[in-house]
């Protein structure tokens, strides 16, 4: 069994930077693919960034340029975040997909504030 958790959202004003952490609890027992997405109030989940198991990166077109997926080890990943904006305020959850299935973490909010 696998826990992710997430830390580092919080408020900021427009054009700042913050950094997610998103840790894996338990083993992780080879290199694994990763996301993170965000939902807004009244909006769907979305993506925007993903890293494969080699560590190849993928963004959404919103995020493109301003952030960056970071693996640190096996088991943690973060999502750096810079030039930040109002629109980007949202709950962030990222996942891991594993062989044992994919698990997510419990989000966490980030507040732009222009």
């Amino acid at each position: 069994q696998v826990q992710l958790v997430e830390s580092g959202g919080g408020s900021v004003q427009a054009g700042g930077s913050l950094e997610l952490s998103c840790a894996a609890e338990g083993q992780l027992f080879s290199n694994n693919a990763w996301g993170w997405y965000r939902q807004a109030p009244g909006k769907e989940r979305e993506v925007i960034a993903t890293m494969t198991k080699r560590g190849d990166t993928t963004y959404a077109d919103s995020v493109q340029d301003r952030f960056g997926v970071m693996a640190i080890s096996r088991a943690r990943v973060i999502l750096r975040m810079n030039s930040l904006k109002p629109e980007d305020s949202a709950v962030y959850y990222c996942n891991v997909d594993t062989r044992a299935g994919v698990y997510w973490g419990q989000g966490t909010q980030v507040t732009v504030s222009s």
